[in-house]
C-alpha cells in the first residue's frame, strides 16, 4: 500500500496543516504510534477546540497545547479512548477548564465525556461519524471545506503510515470493515490521521485497506484448510516477515478476523484452536 512518510516533527511545535488547523505531535514515538500522537488545533466559530489531548504523563505536550491555544479552549474533542489519545484529557482540562467531548458509550471506564455525541450530532460546526472496528466509541469528524478542501480528522482508522491494529474486545473486524465502507462513499478530499501526515486521495488508500483485510481473511480461510490451528501458529505463518515488536498487534488482528468469520459462519472454535466451520 503507498503509505506516506515525513521527517520527525518538531516537538512542541504549532505545525500549520490547512488554515485554521494545526497539530501538535506529542513525544510518544513507537511502532504503533509512528512520531506521536497528532492533538489537532480547529478554529472555530466557537473558538479553538482541541482534538485528541495525547498521552498521559507527558507534562510538556499540555505545556505546549496550552501555550499555543494561550489556554483559550472551547472544547476538548476525543476520537477514541485509547490512552495515547485521551490520557492528557485530566491534565489539559485541570489547566483550561474546557468540557470534554467524545462518543455517546465509552471504552474506558474512567473516561465520560461532558457532552456525548450519537453519530451525525455536531460540535462547533464539526460532524462526528461513528467509525467503530479499532476501538468501539471511535469517532471521525469531519468538517466543511477548508480553503476548498474537504475534512476529515480520520483518527485511528484510517492513518496514512500504517494500517490499522483491530483487538477484540473493544475492537471488531466486521465493523471496521463496515466502516471502512462508510468512508468509501464520502468524497473528503483529506483526511487528517491520528499518527502521522495528511492523506491526499483518502478514498484510494481506504480502498486498498480494504481489499488488503479481504485478502488476509482469505489466507486465514485457506490456512484452516490444513486443519484447526490457534492464533498464534496462523499469526506465525501469515506475518513471518513482520517486525517482532509488531508480532502481539497482528496475532490480535488475526483473532479480530476469526471473530468476524465466526460471525460469518466461515469459521468456528475448537478449544484453543479454530477450524473450519
Amino acid at each position: 500500500m503507498p503509505f506516506l512518510t515525513e521527517p520527525e516533527p518538531e516537538r512542541g511545535a504549532n505545525l500549520p496543516i490547512l488554515p485554521g488547523i494545526s497539530r501538535i505531535v506529542a513525544n510518544n514515538p513507537g511502532p504503533m504510534t509512528y512520531f506521536g500522537t497528532n492533538t489537532y488545533l480547529i478554529e472555530t466559530e466557537k473558538g479553538t477546540v482541541v482534538l485528541d489531548p495525547g498521552p498521559e504523563d507527558h507534562p510538556e505536550h499540555v505545556d505546549a497545547i496550552m501555550r499555543h491555544t494561550g489556554g483559550q479552549i472551547a472544547y476538548v474533542l476525543i476520537s477514541h479512548t485509547h490512552h495515547d489519545h485521551v490520557g492528557a484529557l485530566a491534565a489539559l482540562q485541570d489547566k483550561c477548564g474546557a468540557p470534554s467531548v467524545g462518543f455517546k458509550v465509552s471504552g474506558l471506564d474512567s473516561f465520560d465525556a461532558d457532552i456525548k455525541l450519537s453519530d451525525g450530532d455536531d460540535v462547533a460546526g464539526l460532524t462526528a461519524l461513528h467509525t467503530p472496528g479499532h476501538a468501539l466509541d471511535h469517532l471521525c469528524f469531519g468538517l466543511p471545506a477548508k480553503n476548498g478542501d474537504r475534512v476529515l480528522f480520520s483518527a485511528d482508522h484510517v492513518m496514512s503510515w500504517s494500517t490499522s491494529i483491530v483487538s477484540p474486545p473493544g475492537g471488531d473486524m466486521k465493523d471496521y470493515f463496515d466502516s471502512l465502507n462508510l468512508l468509501l462513499k464520502r468524497d473528503d478530499d483529506v483526511f487528517l490521521p491520528g499518527h502521522g501526515p495528511a492523506l491526499r486521495d483518502p478514498r484510494s488508500l481506504v480502498g486498498e485497506m480494504l481489499t488488503h483485510r479481504k485478502i488476509r481473511e482469505q489466507a486465514i480461510a485457506r490456512k484452516l484448510l490444513d486443519g484447526p490451528a490457534t492464533p498464534y501458529q496462523l499469526m506465525d505463518a501469515l506475518y513471518s516477515q513482520i517486525d517482532p515488536r509488531l508480532r502481539r498487534a497482528a496475532e490480535r488482528n488475526v483473532i479480530a478476523h476469526l471473530m468476524k468469520m465466526e460471525i460469518e459462519g466461515k469459521a468456528a472454535r475448537d478449544g484453543e484452536k479454530w477450524r473450519t466451520a
